[in-house]
């Protein structure tokens, strides 16, 4: 864990080397870190199914990734809401952790009836207070890189603005000036003086000088924005622990199994139900131990690029 934390951290601080020379460059390190930390925290969940929960693992898997492909549609500003993809997941988690740890052996043959499990989780609450844990630590980590993200995003446009002015022809006329007047003497390598040279641009520039104060408090609001990334809601921390918050969730849910079938018998009835052999993961352990991602995506695709 602390080797991706620090491979995270000395990505943080190149892209910040970079930023100086390009708003573009910093907004692509920015990015394409953010996408190798959900990535990575999606390894690490998948994994814990196929090493501690492999009976379930594969039936988790869509899960997992719709979980981390909302993280990440949310981070680069899709209109998504975390404390629905939180819900979300936990909700479809329940009847995988019903069916095979909790009344185990068989697996119901109606849709119906897992739908009403799933249905039923935020009245049994099989997980405790872990699902409103994840909800308060997303929220407080994630708004602030969604927020940076679009703060960067906004800066690049006030510079594309900013590139493209055109000139007054007062200002044309006095760079005209400055440049070529020498030339009519033929003294063609001679260059203005520096107080010639800056009256001019500052007359050329008067009307830019209004952004000034704003530009330099949008600085600052991006250097506290930065630091606001930091602590216990870091997005790092968030993320690649999301899996150790999972596991306590179904041990939860495991050790209060017999209230909890109690309670789902009231709700959903007893199921007609058939027996079924569980699919199992099936993975290298020498690729987990390296790290390998045992869910695939497109390579072409990019969370940033799938942002409604």
């Amino acid at each position: 864990m602390m080797y991706y934390a620090h491979f995270y951290m000395w990505q943080m601080d190149r892209c910040l080397d970079m930023s100086t020379k390009s708003f573009l460059l910093y907004l692509h390190c920015v990015t394409e870190t953010l996408e190798t930390l959900i990535r990575q925290a999606e390894n690490y969940t998948s994994i814990l199914f196929c090493n501690t929960y492999r009976n379930m693992a594969l039936e988790a898997a869509a899960s997992i990734q719709e979980f981390f492909t909302d993280v990440g549609l949310y981070l680069f500003g899709a209109d998504v809401n975390p404390e629905e993809f939180v819900n979300r997941f936990f909700d479809s988690l329940f009847p995988l952790v019903y069916n095979h740890l909790i009344n185990p052996g068989v697996t119901d043959s109606s849709p119906q009836y897992s739908e009403c499990i799933r249905m039923a989780r935020q009245n049994v609450s099989p997980f405790g207070n872990i699902p409103r844990r994840v909800m308060g630590q997303m929220g407080r980590s994630l708004l602030p890189s969604r927020t940076f993200l679009q703060a960067l995003n906004l800066g690049i446009e006030v510079i594309n603005t900013t590139d493209h002015m055109h000139f007054s022809k007062e200002c044309g006329r006095a760079l005209l000036r400055m440049q070529y007047c020498p030339h009519c003497q033929s003294v063609m390598l001679s260059k203005p003086c520096m107080g010639y040279c800056l009256n001019v641009v500052r007359g050329c520039l008067a009307h830019m000088t209004e952004l000034n104060p704003h530009w330099h408090a949008y600085i600052r609001s991006l250097e506290e924005l930065s630091n606001a990334m930091h602590g216990t809601y870091d997005i790092e921390h968030v993320l690649l622990n999301f899996h150790l918050l999972v596991n306590d969730a179904v041990l939860q849910a495991h050790l209060n199994g017999q209230n909890l079938l109690d309670q789902v018998t009231k709700i959903c009835g007893n199921p007609v139900r058939i027996a079924t052999q569980s699919l199992r993961c099936t993975s290298d352990p020498s690729k987990e131990k390296h790290g390998v991602r045992i869910s695939t995506r497109n390579g072409e695709e990019t969370l940033a690029n799938r942002r409604k």
